[in-house]
């Protein structure tokens, strides 16, 4: 009977007792988070609160365990089994604290700078980031490392590692050398402040937003909804546009090719009561001007502002649009046209230096006499009035 309630009672009340202290923990981080709302601390502790349980549960299990004296004939094992899950379940923990520490302390500095210098939000955004999986990343190999210590087959071979351990370093910086750039890349990415998470950027011809930045890759949101995952290297080795570097703010053009005659004082006049009928534009600056003329159309350049890129898109669309509409409306004559109507005919150059005419270098059309001699034609000459009275 004792062999049986023994069990019972050490696994029964390590699980009552667990439930009870994860139960009171979390009671207690949810009134924390409702009278500290300002802050996200408590909301993001409790997400830790599966790996808490199971770091307790494991603990009381391993240390009951011993004392109780339970399945003698595997305790190793079962104190093996223990401690790995004692160890995963408190990196697990280390992991969701250090996530809302380093989130915490983001959104702090966030709600303080995020109106007076948003690209500088988005640079600590990506640091953070980042600086939370590599975090993550340290703490899983020492975990991995830890569980790994456990078998004593591992602790045997340990000094032999060690031993080869300059091999081994070369060997795999040969194989991973990719993966070691691009994790390299990705850390000066992250602090040289080159590229951040929310920057609008053109790589390949492709116009898109950065969605994610992590250690080996980047993820950018085109503007069709796809997503084009990129190596972080390609950044620090290729050259790429930046459109929020500094400020989101974009200067944008929209070009008309129009006939001569254009109106361009009412479509100076007609474009800033676009603009102020316009929410996309920011109030900066417009203008409109004569950049280019061919024989025949002008080109007339507006110029518009925006407090982003997708604000400049819809601000140049609307623009365009609606000066189209307008000129076609009140102004058609100002839209080009191909002329089909025949050209006016032009005086013949004679290359010789005299001619039947008189004048040297021209020659007159068929028909036409001139001052003295026959006409091309053949017709009889007429003589000159003061000839016929004897002048």
């Amino acid at each position: 009977m004792e062999d049986v309630l023994r069990p019972l009672i050490v696994f029964g009340g390590s699980v009552v007792l667990t439930l009870m202290l994860g139960w009171a923990t979390d009671r207690l981080l949810r009134k924390a988070d409702a009278r500290h709302s300002e802050t996200p601390m408590w909301e993001l502790l409790r997400r830790g609160r599966i790996p808490y349980q199971l770091l307790i549960c494991a603990a009381l299990l391993r240390s009951s365990f011993s004392e109780a004296k339970l399945f003698e004939g595997h305790r190793a094992s079962i104190e093996r089994v223990l401690t790995l899950v004692l160890i995963g379940s408190a990196a697990w923990l280390v992991i969701r604290i250090a996530a809302a520490v380093v989130e915490t302390s983001y959104t702090r500095y966030a709600n303080v700078h995020r109106e007076r210098d948003p690209a500088r939000v988005r640079r600590v955004r990506t640091q953070v980031t980042l600086i939370r999986r590599v975090v993550s990343a340290i703490v899983g190999v020492v975990a991995v490392a830890a569980m790994l210590l456990t078998f004593p087959a591992m602790r045997a071979a340990g000094a032999s590692l060690l031993a080869s351990a300059g091999i081994l370093g070369i060997v795999a910086g040969v194989a991973a050398q990719s993966t070691l750039s691009n994790l390299f890349a990705g850390l000066q990415i992250a602090f040289g402040d080159m590229v951040r998470i929310g920057d609008t950027v053109v790589v390949d011809g492709e116009w898109g937003t950065v969605e994610e930045i992590t250690l080996t890759f980047l993820t950018v949101n085109t503007w069709d909804e796809r997503r084009i995952t990129m190596p972080v290297s390609y950044f620090t080795s290729k050259p790429f546009e930046n459109w929020s570097r500094d400020s989101p703010q974009m200067t944008g053009t929209v070009i008309w090719h129009l006939d001569h005659r254009a109106p361009l004082d009412a479509m100076r006049d007609r474009l800033r009561d676009i603009l102020r009928e316009c929410p996309a534009w920011d109030g900066r600056a417009y203008n409109l001007t004569v950049v280019e003329t061919t024989p025949s159309t002008i080109q007339v350049r507006a110029l518009v502002t925006a407090k982003d890129a997708g604000d400049i898109w819809t601000v140049r669309v609307e623009v365009r649009e609606q000066m189209i509409r307008w000129l076609a409306e009140q102004h058609p004559y100002a839209l080009p046209r191909i002329s089909t109507a025949p050209a006016d005919p032009a005086p013949v150059l004679d290359r010789s230096h005299h001619s039947p005419g008189g004048a040297a270098g021209i020659t007159r059309p068929p028909g036409l006499p001139g001052p003295s001699g026959p006409p091309e034609n053949g017709a009889p000459a007429q003589e000159p009035q003061g000839a016929a009275q004897g002048y």
